[in-house]
């Protein structure tokens, strides 16, 4: 490997750290949240004052961070409530809180634990004022750590299908539109449960596009989606046949009318709902691009909104790459081109891997033999699809260093088999989880012929 591979490796990696950071909860929700005596501030100038009870709830990657800083704001003035973690963060935040509590669910797959999280949530906004508030803190991962099923529809069934849904390539609007229709805490029901309290909703995004109604299924948002997009998606994914009977009951007397739709546009119950984002893709591509410009990088955001087969993807960005150091477009070298989004897998092979590492394999491949590029590609929250890495870093040496190993990167790409390979052949960028979750972040680093220079 040259020195300026090497050096361009180190800064990719440096720039997907930086993105991270920038997404940190506790940052973000002080950023956004100020106390002006007893009038809650939040970010846009908006004042809430605080007469009642004052009740935090929450689910995702990051609220044990976000609920953190609301606590370390309102103190006392916080009467209860709770959020549901990862189960690996518990310990984190569990000794930190005092006014909120904190439980353990399971992710991506929810489970009982995400139940008994959901129905907890739920008793805590119950029986509210219209003098009460309600701080609601959702990101990533909320769909799966807290959950109220419909009645006769078990978790294992809804987490069954969601899973395969993931399998067959569905994207998030499409999981989350099927999921609120189970769901009695989704989907805008939350704020139907705290009506007539005040709600202060804030998200961090991991949605591309940042549709407020997808991130953690939009429980204090109304649903624009029917029963009737729910079955469509089931269908389309070839997965209806297969469905639990009582998932598809739920789903054919929603269609006819029999149970009610999730809460839609104008419903009163949102006329007191505050819905905000504090932290997302774009904000960490930022901050991203404000660390390269300052190490003297050109620097250019593609974009927070990729999406697609990840391996298709890989080698879009790896043409990029390529681009920039054959003709200098669309910035010369020393060049940073940034993006973000979440890209899927459909998964065709047995083997183990995430979107990311998937996604860096295949630019591997598209990079082969070139020098002064690299390639990272990382999960914004420390986890890569069911792996315990955050995902990878590649350049024009990996295919090489990997035949020297009597590996055959295609085979391992063509088995969805890219932690084995990262394993094997190095590469693997381990964060740890981060307590935050953006979606994906992308680093193409195209070096000078000396970057020392």
């Amino acid at each position: 490997m040259s020195e300026a591979s090497e050096h361009a490796r180190m800064i990719a990696v440096t720039l997907i750290l930086e993105g991270i950071s920038a997404a940190d909860p506790v940052k973000a929700v002080k950023n956004f949240l100020k106390l002006d005596g007893d009038i809650l501030v939040l970010g846009d100038g908006t004042r809430i004052p605080l007469k009642g009870k004052v009740i935090v709830v929450g689910s995702g990657k990051a609220s044990g961070g976000m609920a953190l800083a609301v606590e370390e704001m309102l103190g006392n003035r916080i009467t209860g409530g709770v959020v549901s973690i990862p189960e690996e963060l518990v310990e984190k935040y569990s000794g930190s809180l005092s006014r909120v509590k904190v439980v353990g669910a399971t992710h991506p797959r929810a489970s009982q634990k995400s139940v008994e999280a959901g129905q907890r949530i739920v008793e805590s906004v119950r029986g509210l004022s219209g003098e009460d508030v309600v701080i609601a803190l959702f990101s990533g991962g909320g769909s799966a750590l807290a959950e109220l099923p419909v009645e006769g529809v078990g978790i294992d069934e809804i987490g069954e299908l969601s899973i395969k849904l993931m399998k067959a390539g569905a994207n998030i609007v499409e999981l989350n539109t099927v999921r609120k229709h189970l769901s009695r805490l989704k989907g805008g029901w939350l704020a139907k449960h705290a009506y007539p309290a005040t709600l202060v909703a804030l998200m961090i995004s991991d949605v591309v596009g940042d549709r407020m109604d997808i991130i953690a299924s939009g429980p204090t948002v109304p649903d624009p989606t029917t029963y009737h997009d729910a079955v469509n998606i089931v269908k389309k994914y070839g997965l209806w046949e297969e469905a639990p009977q009582s998932i598809k009951k739920i789903l054919e007397d929603g269609i006819a009318g029999k149970i009610p739709e999730t809460p839609k546009p104008g419903d009163p119950v949102f006329e007191k709902v505050n819905n905000r984002i504090i932290a997302s893709n774009i904000i960490s591509l930022n901050a991203m691009a404000s660390k390269a410009r300052e190490m003297g990088y050109n620097t250019v955001i593609l974009t927070s909104m990729l999406e697609g087969e990840a391996r298709e993807a890989g080698k879009i960005l790896a043409a990029i790459a390529k681009e920039v150091l054959k003709t200098g477009n669309p910035v010369p070298p020393p060049a940073v081109i940034l993006a973000g989004g979440e890209t899927t897998v459909t998964v065709r092979g047995r083997g183990t891997g995430g979107r990311n590492q998937e996604l860096a394999l295949s630019a591997a491949i598209a990079l082969k033999g070139e020098q002064r590029i690299a390639i990272a590609s990382a999960g914004s929250d420390g986890r890569d699809g069911p792996t315990d890495v955050a995902g990878a870093v590649v350049d024009g040496y990996t295919y090489e260093k990997a035949q020297k190993l009597g590996l055959s990167p295609e085979t391992y790409l063509e088995n969805n088999d890219s932690y084995t390979f990262f394993q094997k052949a190095g590469g693997h960028i381990k964060t740890g989880y981060t307590g935050t979750n953006i979606n994906d972040l992308v680093v193409i680093v195209v070096e000078k012929e000396n970057p020392w220079e």
